[in-house]
């Protein structure tokens, strides 16, 4: 029998119900709640088992944890071509009120990897959230789609999983096996975060290759936490492998269960 640490209980939410999530209840009332937010495509295949974990660690803390989908990604309606990041924003908003209403706990935090960092940025203020955990967040949209636009060049001819190079007409307009719509391209092309006014532990697992400037995000209230070994996000040797790291959700509960 599921006990209730263990419990996931699936809701829809949403002006129409097309937003799909996943609420973990505390085993006792909670006086925190922890928005997850998930990036987008593969990534959000790769960590969809970290996150699930995350949850389950939370709860036994007594932090009530809200999974969801934005709409156009996993369980939500809509197609990945469908996705945007204004309807991303909206999304997370309405997801923050599905939490607070199902834990009846007003004190909302949020996680949220890659681009589910950035959403978590972009919703700090809107949500009145309490404080923000964001690992490896997208800062520099442009750069971000050079870089999968980078990653799915290589794969199209990635002779490991496909026995020919794919004509570039079955690959147009998509990134790593997912549709991506001319529309959302450019917002990210154009994304912009302003610094974080609330309380921000910003976990950094990125190689020393990577190009990235936290210092963007300079905050008086920001701490920037390394995270090794360095997190796999663009090793197409490792697509199809699961995103996994203990010192991640050992970190980011001993974070949150400290400023309860």
């Amino acid at each position: 029998m599921m006990t209730q640490v263990e419990a996931e209980l699936p809701c829809h939410f949403g002006a129409n119900g097309e937003l799909f999530g996943i609420y973990h209840p505390a085993p006792a009332p909670a006086t925190k709640a922890v928005l997850l937010c998930p990036p987008f495509g593969q990534e959000l295949v790769r960590s969809h088992r970290l996150y699930r974990q995350l949850a389950h660690a939370l709860v036994a803390q007594g932090i009530a944890v809200l999974r969801f989908d934005y709409y156009g990604s996993g369980d939500s309606a809509g197609r990945s071509m469908d996705v945007d990041w204004s309807r991303c924003i909206d999304d997370a908003l309405a997801a923050t009120d599905e939490l607070r209403a199902l834990g009846r706990c007003d004190r909302v935090a949020a996680f949220g990897a890659r681009l589910g960092g950035s959403v978590a940025l972009a919703v700090a203020a809107a949500a009145r959230l309490a404080e923000l955990v964001v690992w490896d967040p997208v800062l520099d949209g442009a750069t971000h789609v050079a870089r999968l636009d980078t990653l799915q060049a290589t794969l199209q001819h990635d002779t490991k999983r496909f026995t020919r190079p794919r004509a570039g007409t079955d690959i147009a307009g998509q990134w790593l096996g997912f549709a991506v719509g001319a529309h959302f391209r450019q917002q990210l092309v154009d994304l912009h975060l302003d610094p974080p006014t609330i309380p921000t532990l910003l976990l950094d697992s990125l190689p020393a290759t990577s190009t990235h400037d936290w210092t963007r995000l300079a905050a008086t209230d920001m701490t920037v936490t390394p995270l090794q070994p360095p997190t796999p996000w663009d090793d197409l040797d490792r697509l199809e492998l699961a995103i996994l790291s203990h010192e991640l959700i050992r970190t980011v509960c001993s974070h949150l269960r400290e400023t309860r």
